[in-house]
């Protein structure tokens, strides 16, 4: 059974770090692609981070860019958000998103969350 599984979320002061995490399991023989969400409350949920293409570069949201950096630990099957620089505008649950394609079909498989506040 696929399944992904956030961490790293609480509440920070403005200016301060956090960094999020994602463990992926249950991929037999697809690769995976992934990406960060983010959905704050009453909104809409948004991408945050998400590669170009495997082994490629990261497409990062205005609101982030330069702030937040997205890496993977393919050995360790985990997905990396380093943000720094927090804002209030930045607290939302994070999401993490796991795509693969079969037989040219993208399927997308989430995991729960984890809630970030930035707060003073």
């Amino acid at each position: 059974q696929v399944q992904l599984v956030e961490s790293g979320g609480g509440l920070v002061q403005p200016g301060g770090s956090l960094r999020l995490s994602c463990v992926v399991s249950g991929f037999t023989f697809s690769s995976y692609a992934m990406s960060w969400y983010r959905q704050a409350p009453g909104k809409e949920r948004e991408l945050v981070a998400a590669p170009i293409s495997d082994g490629g570069s990261t497409n990062y949201a205005d609101s982030v860019k330069g702030r937040f950096t997205f890496s993977r630990d393919n050995a360790k099957n985990t997905g990396y958000l380093q943000m720094n620089n927090l804002k209030p505008e930045d607290t939302a649950v994070y999401y993490c998103n796991a795509r693969i394609t079969r037989a040219g079909v993208k399927i997308d498989y989430w995991g729960k969350g984890t809630l970030v506040t930035v707060s003073s």
